[in-house]
């Protein structure tokens, strides 16, 4: 919880900070909080849809959750976004993840 209070504080000073955003959501996957954690992670996507790092973890929590057709929705729009990034190695991941998912 320590770590949850710590990025709560310094996202005070920068609340659109994605990568603090992402911090914290992650510190909510780790204690079951998805709830939270998705908020987090779709307030990101929203407003930051180039940080990539984000469609997989939103997708793996929406997958956890058995939101499965919500899921491959991001999962889709991250590889989208990865390809048009440059962004290979996470391209690959998503495609996998997607991949292991629908077939």
């Amino acid at each position: 919880m320590d770590r949850i209070n710590k990025l709560k504080e310094y996202l005070k000073s920068s609340p659109a900070d994605s990568f603090l955003q992402h911090a914290l959501a992650l510190e909510f996957v780790k204690i079951g909080d998805d709830w939270e954690a998705r908020k987090l992670f779709e307030n990101i996507l929203s407003n930051d849809p180039k940080y990539v790092g984000s469609y997989y973890h939103l997708a793996k929590l929406l997958e956890r959750n058995f939101e499965n057709k919500l899921a491959i929705e991001w999962y889709e729009k991250g590889m989208a976004a990865t390809k048009e990034a440059g962004d290979q190695h996470s391209y690959n991941e998503l495609q996998a993840a997607y991949e292991d998912l629908v077939y």
